[in-house]
């Protein structure tokens, strides 16, 4: 086939007289649910679904007495494991999309057509569009019908007029044709998740199978079976003293890599959301660098012509004395190069989708071990688990940080495999095919005198320190002829430094790709373990998880749960016998408190006592210790000197 078959194969718009790309040109498109007009309508409308929400928590909050903001409402408990985690996920989901198109976009929001203030407009944009989805979120958070209904409404207009958008629309203009399509499919997903999602929680709420209860975090199975498996016993395991065979190595290396879930453990909701955050920037970021640069690629090289033989002799480069011959060796070479950045985002692509998954299982074995106290193992060093301010702000901006840095990782590891792939492929590959341009290698065989001499000091050094210097007595080790080692020592020290110049540069080639691979990831640290807190991805997984294993932790769940169940259940025992004994009176007189055994009240003054040591928060509520700050007298979650004495006297008055 040759080169104007090929053209007009692979470019339908490629010309055959002219020799030239007819590009296909893409106008503006207008669809017909005009874009500003709907955000317009939509802002008004969400701001009216705000205003029923809160009036709906406002009557609810008021009956449980709560006090704050009761006209606001909360998005969602993120502290909560419990809890279905779809709604929360689909929403970042839509927000991620949307901030992407608008960084991408040339007008960052729909209401202006002015490009002069992009800078403003996006800074506002910013603020702009969580405000728009917030209602989405929010419309779940009551566990209401209302709420359902308005969030079913409100899912399906975004939905719908989205879909319809894009259907008008298929093309645009802005960086290839149908990168504006393609970039959308995150978001119509998300979307048609929550439009499938609240029709399903109204009709679990209308067969009243659905679950209306704030208080479920506590009230849940979940953090009992925890504990139940916790205190289950655990078969003894035989360990095994041989070292397991390369098979049996290479089968536990893949499972490192392969999550499998657990019944008695559930994700908090952050980590829930940051991993689909991460893949979803995964995709649009592998979208954009596909987009952006494949077509141009393409084009280029599509358009040479014998032109490019005059201008490679300007250079003094002569492929051949055939123009036609030189376009085909330099249209190779583009393909070549097309080849390389395709292949360069594709493992870029499935190395982040294999940390994704090494993070998921590290996630779970650091939270674990938290729960048990395994402080030092997840840490390297002794810290305390308690709330604080870095930790706070740490966990706040945790899901940000986490689709920053997938962006910013892939965008280098695209780029350092994309140049790995050059140079392999015009400096190892090709010359080896074609059987010429061996300047490598003709580099590396003038040198053979010089690897030679590295390789006999290596195999001199390994094969005496083997056979002439280690001697085997009674089941130990020990060295043997050790003025023949001290000589050789001494005489190998010139050798050894060439050798120390090579190691230098392998190391620094291992850390640089091991740093490049792992730049994704914040569950673990690019630094050495002693200087890991100079890491500020790292330090804010750390802090992250001192903020959930603090406020989540399953086992102080359920211990509260059971405290609430047991003071529910007695409540109720002394309600029904009070009502019983009061009969059908209409006349409502003073109720006398039930009469408490002195074993029982010194059972619950030792309760209150444990509770107090162990629960600095709760300790900090009580009124002694409201007169004084009483951040010096806590420490890892228990009281010390003093400050524990003056609670155990406070709790036994």
């Amino acid at each position: 086939m040759d080169k104007d078959a090929l053209l007009d194969y692979e470019y339908p718009d490629y010309d055959p007289v002219s020799k030239k790309i007819n590009i296909e040109i893409i106008p503006p498109c207008d669809p017909t649910a005009d874009d500003r007009l709907y955000h317009i309508c939509i802002s008004a409308v969400s701001l009216v679904v705000m205003m029923i929400l809160a009036v709906l928590a406002r009557r609810t909050k008021t009956g449980r007495q709560q006090k704050g903001l009761p006209g606001l409402l909360s998005p969602v408990n993120f502290l909560d494991h419990t809890q279905h985690k779809g709604l929360a996920v689909a929403v970042f989901g839509v927000l991620l999309c949307k901030l992407c198109g608008m960084v991408i976009s040339p007008n960052p929001l729909p209401f202006t057509t002015e490009a002069e203030n992009k800078q403003n407009w996006m800074i506002l944009g910013v603020f702009f569009y969580p405000a728009l989805y917030y209602p989405l979120l929010a419309c779940g958070t009551l566990h209401n019908k209302v709420g359902y209904v308005l969030g079913s409404l409100l899912s399906w207009t975004h939905f719908s007029v989205l879909v319809w958008q894009k259907i008008d629309c298929p093309k645009t203009p802005q960086i290839q044709k149908h990168y504006s399509l393609f970039s959308s499919l995150p978001q119509i997903a998300c979307l048609a998740f929550l439009s499938f999602q609240y029709p399903l929680l109204l009709f679990k709420g209308l067969k009243g199978t659905e679950k209306n209860n704030v208080t479920e975090d506590l009230n849940s199975s979940y953090y009992s079976d925890y504990v139940k498996k916790l205190l289950k016993k655990k078969q003894q395991v035989k360990i095994s003293t041989e070292s397991p065979k390369l098979p049996q190595r290479i089968t536990d290396a893949v499972m490192s890599y392969i999550y499998t879930p657990e019944e008695a453990f559930r994700f908090p909701l952050k980590l829930a959301i940051s991993g689909v955050v991460s893949f979803i920037t995964l995709y649009q970021v592998g979208l954009l660098l596909i987009m952006a640069v494949v077509p141009s690629l393409q084009i280029a090289r599509m358009g040479v012509d014998e032109d490019i033989a005059n201008v490679l002799a300007g250079f003094r480069i002569v492929l051949s004395p055939d123009k036609r011959q030189v376009v085909q060796i330099v249209v190779h070479y583009m393909w070549s190069v097309e080849v390389c950045y395709i292949s360069a985002m594709t493992l870029s692509t499935l190395v982040n989708l294999a940390m994704f998954m090494r993070s998921m299982v590290l996630h779970r074995a650091n939270l674990k071990g938290l729960y048990r106290g395994d402080i030092y193992h997840v840490y390297n060093c002794q810290r305390s688990i308690r709330a604080s301010r870095p930790a706070l702000v740490c966990w706040m901006g945790y899901t940000s940080f986490t689709a920053a840095h997938v962006c910013i990782g892939m965008i280098v590891q695209t780029m350092v495999f994309f140049l790995c792939l050059l140079i392999a492929v015009f400096l190892i590959l090709m010359p080896i095919l074609h059987g010429q341009n061996l300047l490598l290698f003709q580099i590396l065989w003038s040198m053979w005198p010089f690897w030679l001499m590295i390789l006999l000091a290596v195999l001199i050094q390994h094969i005496t320190s083997r056979f002439c210097f280690i001697k085997r007595m009674a089941g130990t080790r020990d060295l043997d002829n050790r003025g023949n080692l001290f000589l050789l020592t001494y005489l190998l020290f010139p050798v050894n430094v060439l050798i120390g110049v090579l190691l230098a540069v392998w190391r620094m080639i291992i850390t640089a790709l091991f740093n490049i691979v792992h730049m994704g990831r914040m569950d673990i640290s690019l630094l050495n373990r002693n200087v890991e807190a100079f890491d500020p991805a790292y330090r804010c997984y750390a802090h992250y998880l001192k903020i959930e294993v603090s406020q989540s932790h399953p086992v102080m769940k359920a211990f509260c749960g059971m405290l609430l169940q047991s003071a529910g259940q007695k409540n109720n025992v002394v309600q029904r016998s009070r009502d019983a004994e009061e009969g059908i009176q209409l006349v409502q007189q003073e109720k006398k408190h039930p009469k408490v055994s002195s074993a029982e009240r010194a059972r619950g003054h030792w309760q209150l006592l444990f509770t107090l040591v162990n629960n600095p928060s709760v300790v900090g509520t009580r009124k002694h210790f409201q007169q004084r700050p009483p951040t010096d007298s806590f420490v890892n979650g228990s009281l010390k000197g003093s400050g524990k004495k003056e609670a155990e006297a406070a709790a036994c008055n």
